[in-house]
């Protein structure tokens, strides 16, 4: 495991399937693409889904690794990186940078973020691929939602955070549009270690953060 000072994330990478760790593997028939992406409102949200999708065919590995990125709008590697590569590059489908956004508001109000890293300072290579501070960020603009255990309050396109181990060790992750009919929630869309899938495991985590920005 890497150290604090170049995670990119705090999610634990993992190469086990939905059905290893959950017992349930759910069929195409359980579930079903709920709204159609090409009916779902606002535009923004039916451009970070595509993208969130699209991920999910060309996203194959995952890295916690510090990458010196161009800003605003840089990457790590296209066919890799970490749970919160997933959240960015979806919403700058969308026309957000979080890149650009979180870095402006931590320069202005650095003593309101986490200060598990050691940094002394903003760094725009990694401080927005950090869950801690998306989940700062989030909450200061406003787009924090009540945490509940009703998939019904799920919409395709939220973003949930989670703490995986009950110590700390974090994970985010995009609500899609696709429906378990036999459990009544959303699957979700993340990287865990596999590279970004596609899966049912919505509740199988400690909720800490759940957030609609458009």
């Amino acid at each position: 495991m890497l150290s604090f000072s170049i995670l990119a994330a705090s999610c634990a990478p993992t190469s086990k399937s939905v059905a290893q760790i959950t017992g349930f593997s759910p069929s195409r028939d359980e579930f079903v693409e709920k709204p159609l992406l090409a009916e779902i409102k606002p535009v923004e949200v039916q451009k970070l889904l595509e993208s969130a999708n699209a991920q999910t065919k060309t996203v194959t590995g995952y890295t916690q690794k510090y990458y010196a990125i161009a800003y605003p709008n840089g990457d790590v590697p296209s066919k890799t990186g970490a749970c919160t590569d997933v959240v960015i590059r979806s919403f700058r489908a969308a026309g957000i940078d979080f890149q650009k956004e979180v870095h402006e508001d931590m320069t202005a109000n650095f003593s309101e973020y986490p200060k598990k890293w050691g940094l002394r300072k903003p760094d725009s290579n990694i401080d927005h691929r950090r869950v801690p501070n998306l989940h700062t960020y989030f909450t200061r603009k406003g787009k924090a939602l009540p945490i509940t255990t009703d998939g019904s309050n799920f919409e395709p396109g939220d973003i949930v955070a989670w703490d995986l181990n009950g110590k700390g060790l974090t994970h985010i992750g995009v609500v899609s549009n696709f429906w378990n009919e036999t459990a009544g929630r959303y699957l979700i869309i993340h990287n865990i270690g596999g590279g970004t899938d596609l899966e049912d495991r919505l509740f199988e985590w400690k909720i800490i953060g759940h957030y609609r920005y458009f």
